[in-house]
């Protein structure tokens, strides 16, 4: 059923609105239509609004996203409505407003909307907006700027009684077309959907344009000696070495997923004179400030001090933020405020070199990241014209720790059992290694999907689910510098790595006498040589990082079994076993565990067979290459062919969090080969 008229041209609005990042950031402010539909109960007619609901955003939203409540039974809360100290309670009666299922949970700013006497009501957080909103004499500027027709709101909690104080200034103001609200953002209105719009779109260029033109040139100030960016390749190899003492940061009450970004807006603001003033000040936003906590941390040494340095520095301003934190969290919380939800921060600023943001996940802690951009935006903008002025640190306890919040992160879903961790899958391209790709992205974990095949991989990559699930790196397993330049990606991309599986092979199967000594050591350097190269690389990582972390090597039934005619590739997955137990009694003492998986006789989507080792097997034993895989499964105990699949569910049980007390095991997933089994 298509959606009403009037919900159809909101959707189309707020997909506009959420489709420039000028308007609003990622599931920033909301969007809203009123109109009639006939009362499936009377059959007569209903007022209805249709709104954004809690959680959605404008550029993506659906008609699923909307909730849709009756207007008569919306405003009659306001007969009810027990006054500022209790409006929190208003929440919950917007459920006996819903017409019908009602789509979408309504979010706080439902007031907003409903209480509003037009048709059409945007609420956004755009930058040039909210600088006006931020500056200390915001008030002022917003007359300056648009003299009558924008009307300044000063600072409320967004709630039902902001909804009223709209309302209010709407109807002593006939000619306005909006509002500055102070500290947070705008609100427009229109008879139509498309005068809304334009409307909004009015409001945030005319601000844009009154910042540019009214606004210093260098509003945070000259650049400080010894802090402009490095080049492009210094500060990225800077990063990488950070990044996964910054993850540990970042990490310390839970672990975190982490964004690097070194773009122009953050190195100019690092490097500015106003930046130390300003980042202590936090951001002002609630959408801001929620994400990125109420400030960052900042390392405040010149990006060429030494990097032993920098990490000291970095580890003693960690132990003063978490002070600082725990002491605002003391200052401001309330018997009936929720528990502290940990003290690391959420953004940290490396000068010269760029940013680091963490979340629960990537697209979390890239969002994070997008908003912290935005403040920058903002204080450029208030310090322009006037001076940057966030809303009172007490406001922001109220907002970051309001019941309402936390009850919004109560009903998250529970993560999955690989969430926030980072895995790095050799051989990813095909066969059991995108099957185990696949696996862990599925159960929650980002994934660097490691290959030869540049192509492969990157298709790999496309099929998880694009940058915010996994990336793409060229590695020949072989190369000292592939491998280091694949865990630079990997900790630029995602803040550090904590799942390793060694899956990268081939196989050269072939006597004794007709085995070169070329072909010994291209199967050793690849299997037994790259596993030892990147289980070393994995290491310097999780080391860094004090997360712990899983190692886990695909070995082979070969590593056990002695079979003719197979010298090197068995003598190599011999040592990679053997691997397995001495890096399990090496890496112990840091929480890394280091565990085996032995497949037989995967044929199906392997990359090994179909390079020409299937052809040369199903000709030793005498069958068709295409029945290989049914000839295994018969000289198995249990008769099953076995798929990649099979390997990648063993990879899951071994990092999932069940065998948490399990290191140094190798687990056959062969069908049962009792030649093979384990003494």
């Amino acid at each position: 059923m298509a959606p009403h008229r009037e919900a159809a041209a909101l959707l189309a609005r707020s997909h506009r609105l959420g489709a420039d990042p000028r308007n609003t950031n990622y599931a920033g402010g909301n969007a809203s239509a009123k109109g009639t539909e006939t009362d499936p109960v009377t059959g007569g007619d209903v007022e209805l609004m249709w709104v954004k609901g809690s959680g959605g955003d404008l550029g993506t939203l659906t008609e699923a996203g909307l909730a849709v409540l009756r207007i008569d039974r919306l405003r009659a809360l306001k007969g009810v409505y027990p006054g500022v100290e209790r409006e929190d309670e208003m929440v919950a009666a917007f459920d006996y407003c819903l017409h019908g299922k009602g789509g979408a949970a309504p979010s706080i700013d439902t007031a907003m909307h409903g209480l509003v006497e037009a048709a059409h009501v945007d609420h956004l957080h755009p930058d040039s907006g909210i600088a006006l909103a931020c500056a200390a004499d915001g008030e002022k500027l917003t007359a300056e700027c648009f003299g009558d027709t924008v009307v300044w709101v000063p600072w409320r909690r967004p709630g039902f009684q902001l909804g009223l104080d709209i309302a209010a200034v709407k109807e002593a103001n006939p000619q306005a077309i909006g509002c500055i609200l102070g500290g947070h953002g705008i609100t427009a209105w229109g008879d139509t959907s498309e005068q809304c719009e334009r409307n909004s779109l009015h409001i945030i260029r005319t601000a844009e344009a009154f910042l540019a033109e009214r606004g210093k040139p260098e509003p945070f100030g000259p650049v400080i000696e010894g802090y402009a960016a490095l080049g492009a390749g210094e500060r990225r190899e800077r990063a990488a070495a950070l990044a996964p003492v910054i993850r540990a940061i970042a990490s310390q009450d839970r672990p975190q997923v982490g964004h690097f970004t070194d773009s122009e807006v953050v190195l100019d603001f690092l490097a500015s004179a106003a930046h130390p003033r300003l980042a202590a000040l936090g951001t002002s936003c609630p959408d801001h400030f929620l994400r990125t906590k109420v400030r960052p941390l900042v390392l405040d040494l010149a990006p060429t001090a030494p990097l032993d340095e920098a990490i000291a520095r970095l580890k003693d301003l960690h132990a003063e933020y978490r002070e600082e934190y725990a002491a605002y969290y003391r200052r401001h919380a309330l018997p009936d405020s929720p528990a502290m939800r940990g003290a690391d921060p959420a953004i940290v600023l490396v000068p010269g070199v760029g940013m680091f943001s963490f979340g629960k996940d990537k697209q979390t802690a890239r969002v994070a990241g997008e908003f912290y951009v935005n403040a920058i935006n903002v204080m450029r903008g208030a310090e322009a014209v006037s001076t940057y002025a966030p809303i009172e640190e007490s406001e922001k306890f109220r907002i970051e720790y309001w019941a309402l919040e936390e009850a919004k992160l109560q009903r998250m879903p529970k993560p999955k059992p690989l969430a926030t961790r980072v895995a790095l899958v050799t051989g990813a391209g095909s066969g059991i290694g995108k099957a185990i790709a696949h696996r862990l992205v599925a159960e929650g974990a980002c994934v660097v999907v490691a290959d030869l095949n540049t192509e492969n991989a990157q298709a790999v990559t496309e099929e998880l689910g694009g940058p915010d699930k996994a990336v793409a790196v060229t590695v020949d397993v072989t190369s000292e510098e592939q491998i280091a330049d694949a865990f630079k990606a990997a900790v630029l991309a995602f803040g550090g790595v904590d799942l390793v599986v060694n899956n990268a092979g081939i196989s050269i199967s072939k006597p004794l006498l007709e085995t070169s000594a070329k072909d010994w050591d291209l199967q050793h350097d690849i299997m037994a040589r790259g596993s030892f190269l990147v289980s070393r690389e994995a290491a310097r990582v999780m080391i860094a990082q004090g997360l712990g972390g899983d190692i886990v090597y695909i070995a082979s039934k070969n590593a056990v079994f002695a079979g003719p005619n197979n010298i090197a590739y068995s003598a190599t997955k011999a040592d990679q076993a053997h691997q397995v137990r001495l890096l399990a009694a090496e890496l112990g003492e840091h929480g890394i565990r280091v565990n085996g998986v032995n497949p037989d006789g995967v044929v199906r989507g392997s990359g090994i067979f179909a390079g020409g080792w299937g052809a040369q097997r199903a000709a030793v034993y005498g069958v068709e290459e295409e029945k290989l895989g049914e000839f295994y499964a018969q000289r198995t105990i249990l008769k099953r062919e076995v798929l990649p699949d099979h390997v990648a569910n063993a990879v899951f049980a071994l990092t999932g969090g069940d065998l948490t007390h399990t290191t140094g095991l190798h687990i056959p997933v062969d069908a049962g080969v009792a030649a093979a089994f384990l003494r």
